[in-house]
């Protein structure tokens, strides 16, 4: 897995506003760094553009690259460590403009 992969992933149901169920996730966490990780940092996606309300979001266009379908928000407000066995199969990478922007909303929520 590389920073900027994007992976389908099955997510536990959780209750509360948690994601969950299969759904597409960015890998944000340094490839080099977290290869001996049994998690992997991600920023969830979906496919309601609604979600472009809360802070901490960034609208990520489909392209032939990332795999995507759909217009998506990456709700980096989301961000979450996933075990390896929840990846299902990996559909794109994200463009490096994109990768910026969430990894830009990430300092910002975390108050970098």
């Amino acid at each position: 897995m590389q920073r900027g992969d994007v992976w389908m992933v099955a997510l536990p149901f959780s209750g509360g506003r948690e994601q969950s169920g299969e759904r597409p996730a960015v890998v944000i966490q340094d490839t080099a760094y977290g290869q001996g990780s049994p998690l992997v940092l991600i920023v969830l996606l979906t496919s309601q553009l609604a979600a472009l309300r809360f802070p901490a979001s960034v609208r990520v266009e489909p392209t032939l690259s990332n795999g995507l379908n759909l217009p998506s928000v990456a709700m980096v407000f989301q961000t979450r460590a996933l075990d390896r066995s929840r990846f299902l199969r990996r559909i794109g990478a994200v463009t490096d403009e994109a990768l910026s922007s969430i990894l830009s909303e990430l300092d910002q929520l975390t108050g970098r």
